[in-house]
């Protein structure tokens, strides 16, 4: 269900906490929830909010273009539960996503009051479930273009210098044609579209959900498995033991497969995109923007890459 304002597609004004003040309490008041007191979890591509009356994120999303991805991850995550398997809820009684002030906003159960993550051991039995799972038509899930997604990245990158933007298109073309040369072996199917670390959460009865749905689509299953390999392998963010369980419980170790490279290459192509982004609005973010460039240019620093 779309209602609110459609307004312009940037919604007409700053992606700022104080702008966004009228959309929460908008959105809030169509669905009949209380935001008074509400925190500010999270200020990016999307501002995450939690409620303070009720068990409920609220996530707003900066552009317009999302809506049919929200309106297709509300439809999942009403699947999962169906399928009942541990994933992040829709509250019920709540038409969404709304369209308040130029804003894509949705509502999702609060897994718990403070944020912690599962094991990628978790993470490996999850993704084995899921990729078990045979998805209805009635979800209408895209085929996943990683060029199509990474060209639009890079388009939208504000503030990048055009050596450096040079550098990141030529790198993608290169890319293209190794990527063309993938033989997969994994089932083509569903996949999460964002399997890390990041978007497992511990739920306040113990048990891992799943969480950030809005990048199901259908692709060869290794795209699920290579972030937990890179993030072990390249950036040191995982122990071995951890892959190592990982692996096991899943069944299948990327990293010997020939094309392992040539996907993580793409994947974290892709993750510096998604960072030059940001290089305007955060120091934080260029500075680590411009150690990972050095990486890509170097081969050589990716053990200094700090997780964003």
């Amino acid at each position: 269900m779309i209602s609110g304002s459609g307004g312009r597609k940037d919604g007409g004004t700053e992606f700022t906490a104080e702008s966004l003040g009228s959309v929460l309490r908008e959105a809030c008041a169509t669905a009949q929830l209380v935001p008074d007191g509400a925190e500010l979890l999270r200020l990016g591509s999307n501002a995450v909010y939690r409620l303070s009356t009720s068990p409920i994120i609220v996530r707003v999303a900066r552009d317009l273009d999302v809506r049919e991805e929200m309106e297709r991850a509300v439809k999942v995550a009403r699947w999962l539960e169906e399928e009942e398997l541990p994933a992040t809820r829709v509250p019920a009684g709540v038409s969404q996503p709304l369209v308040v002030g130029g804003r894509v906003v949705t509502f999702w159960e609060s897994v718990q009051e403070q944020e912690e993550y599962a094991t990628v051991g978790e993470l490996a039995d999850l993704l084995r479930r899921l990729h078990w799972l045979e998805e209805p038509e009635s979800l209408r899930l895209p085929y996943f273009d990683p060029f199509a997604k990474l060209s639009a990245s890079l388009r939208q990158m504000n503030g990048v210098p055009e050596d450096d933007r040079t550098f990141l298109e030529e790198r993608t073309a290169n890319l293209h044609k190794d990527y063309d040369r993938l033989d997969f072996v994994l089932p083509f199917g569903m996949i999460h579209g964002d399997a890390s670390i990041g978007n497992v959460l511990r739920h306040r009865d113990g048990h891992a959900v799943l969480i950030d749905l809005d990048g199901f689509a259908l692709a060869p299953r290794e795209w699920d498995l290579i972030q937990t390999a890179m993030f072990y392998d390249r950036y040191g963010w995982h122990t071995k033991t951890e892959y190592a369980e990982f692996v096991h419980r899943y069944g299948f170790d990327l990293m010997n497969w020939p094309g392992y490279e040539t996907l993580a290459d793409l994947r974290e192509l892709m993750m510096v995109a998604w960072l030059g982004h940001q290089v305007g609005a955060s120091e934080r973010s260029a500075a680590e923007f411009a150690r990972r460039l050095r990486s890509l240019r170097t081969g050589e620093g990716r053990d200094a890459w700090g997780p964003f």
